[in-house]
């Protein structure tokens, strides 16, 4: 099993305290030398107050930030309770993956145009959100400038915050919404429902693997 940490521009925990992780250099060759490690809890290990938590690369979605690195565990290892992360006892990081502000940002643009069909579906003349997904992706690309990615934001308006700004973190929901009530009675929506979150996320994850370039 494969572990991550997402970490801040700066090297820092962001979803949940402030510490300075040791972080791996990149060697001339390509390869990586491991962080030191980091100094091992002590006690219990009890999720969200003692022990550096680690996520999978399905549970990443829930975690993304500026920085994500390839992490090592030694000794106790647990899942939360909740099953969004793993709680370990000693850490270190290994190397980092690809994730950056470009890539984060064209991960969004797919996840959003993964899911647009949804909203094409109801405004089919409405073109503003493919507009402003594509303009994200050249402005990633450094094809568009922030004054162009700026007036494309503000001429989708609602539109394009639906469909690009909340892209990672909302668009399995929009496909959850459009399978469930597509099927007939409670219990049948339910299991749409999950099925079509499943299957979202799954593919969320496979994406994100793409952008990361490791497991």
């Amino acid at each position: 099993m494969v572990l991550y940490k997402v970490l801040d521009a700066n090297g820092c925990s962001c979803n949940g305290g402030d510490l300075q992780w040791s972080l791996p250099t990149k060697n001339d060759d390509g390869s990586w030398t491991p962080g030191e490690w980091m100094p091992e809890i002590e006690g219990k290990l009890v999720e969200c107050k003692n022990g550096y938590h680690l996520a999978t690369l399905e549970q990443l979605i829930g975690w993304l930030n500026a920085r994500i690195f390839v992490a090592e565990t030694d000794g106790e290892l647990i899942e939360a309770s909740d099953g969004d992360k793993w709680v370990a006892r000693k850490v270190r990081l290994v190397a980092e993956t690809a994730w950056n502000e470009r890539t984060a940002r064209l991960f969004a643009a797919d996840c959003a145009e993964h899911v647009l069909y949804l909203y094409e579906r109801d405004y089919p003349a409405d073109k503003r959100p493919r507009m402003a997904i594509a303009t994200a992706r050249k402005y990633a690309n450094g094809e568009a400038t922030l004054e162009e990615l700026t007036a494309a934001w503000y001429a989708a308006g609602y539109a394009a915050g639906y469909a690009a700004g909340y892209a990672a973190g909302y668009a399995a929901e929009a496909a959850v919404e459009a399978a469930a009530w597509a099927a007939d009675g409670a219990a049948a929506r339910a299991a749409a429902r999950a099925a079509a979150r499943d299957a979202e996320r799954e593919w969320q994850s496979d994406r994100l693997a793409e952008y990361l370039e490791v497991r």
